[in-house]
């Protein structure tokens, strides 16, 4: 057996083991994680450079990208996060379309570098640690479990971030929480007190109960 022969078989056992241990973790791993293999971390980066892994963003790596939804994507990059504005909306069915980019409410001392990726595009939106947590619920989005703000909380932030939204996207989400049997008009008082944004719910909301 050749030198060269010897290499490249023994490159792709660790190839194998490498891609083997990612998709017996759910098809996304930390580099954290792949450190316990005891792999030399310049091979993991021989791999991802040659194309037989892939690093989705830094940190992470997965073994084929097409595997994932956008919305699996999100919920195992991103548990830690809140869906926002539209996309919470859409998650909702308060809103038709489904928008481009994902709004994702963050806590405020997350490194802003963990949100650099070309797909799925994420746009954080950065909180105070307490207020990230203020009405925070799970819903089933696809086949996944995300965390998002509960439908009053969620127009408290349509209201407060206006001017960050689709004009028509706002107000058609605005009229389907109004025509929503299940809103819960304490709810939305309280968390209109705690995002200050009382008086917009008057005025906008109010006219129409």
């Amino acid at each position: 057996m050749s030198e060269s022969y010897a290499v490249s078989e023994k490159r792709e056992l660790l190839l194998d083991k490498v891609k083997k241990f990612i998709l017996d973790n759910g098809g996304i791993v930390k580099k954290s994680q792949l450190a316990g293999l005891g792999i030399d971390y310049r091979r993991i980066l021989d791999f991802v450079e040659k194309g037989d892994i892939l690093r989705i963003k830094s940190g992470y790596y997965a073994v084929h990208l097409s595997d994932f939804t956008e919305e699996e994507l999100v919920a195992k990059l991103f548990s830690d996060c809140v869906l926002n504005l539209e996309n919470a909306l859409y998650a909702y069915g308060y809103i038709k379309n489904k928008p481009y980019g994902w709004r994702l409410a963050v806590d405020k001392n997350t490194s802003k570098s963990r949100f650099k990726m070309d797909y799925p595009k994420i746009i954080p939106m950065y909180a105070e640690p307490d207020t990230l947590e203020l009405g925070v619920t799970e819903i089933q989005l696809s086949n996944v479990t995300v965390r998002i703000f509960e439908k009053e909380r969620l127009i408290c932030e349509c209201l407060k971030y206006e001017d960050k939204m689709d004009r028509e996207r706002f107000k058609e989400g605005l009229m389907a929480y109004i025509k929503d049997p299940k809103k819960d008009i304490a709810k939305l008082m309280y968390y209109a007190k705690e995002r200050k944004v009382v008086k917009k719910v008057q005025n906008m909301i109010g006219v129409w109960l």
